[in-house]
């Protein structure tokens, strides 16, 4: 019998990458759908909050997460959690629900089969 590796301590008790992909050959793409706004928001909203740092929540920018039809889409890790998003109310909602209180957002999951 194999013993388990403990898992490392997390730098980040949560961490949020917002896809801010631009396509410019005209296909769907979560720039066009104000993905830089929310990842901002997002960003200041944690900041606001004092929740930013090591230990804490850290919220980035991603490139192309291959998830366009899904779009604009952001995940939360470690939980692995994709979410599309509409408005600035939904990062509000992710930000406090998921974020702040560990607790999933069921209406804004991503849907599983959308990619690109």
């Amino acid at each position: 019998m194999s013993e388990m590796t403990p898992t490392p301590p997390q730098y980040y008790q949560r961490h949020i990458f917002f896809c801010i992909n631009q396509r410019t050959n005209g296909e769907n793409c979560c720039a066009d759908h104000g993905a830089q706004e929310a990842f901002a928001h997002c960003k200041a909203l944690v900041k606001q909050r004092g929740l930013a740092g090591p230990g804490k929540i850290r919220v980035n920018k991603s490139g192309c997460l291959d998830r366009c039809a899904a779009g604009p889409v952001a995940v939360v890790y470690p939980e692995g959690v994709w979410y599309s998003y509409v408005d600035l109310q939904d990062i509000e909602e992710i930000v406090e629900s998921h974020l702040v209180r560990g607790q999933i957002v069921e209406r804004l999951l991503a849907p599983p089969e959308l990619g690109r």
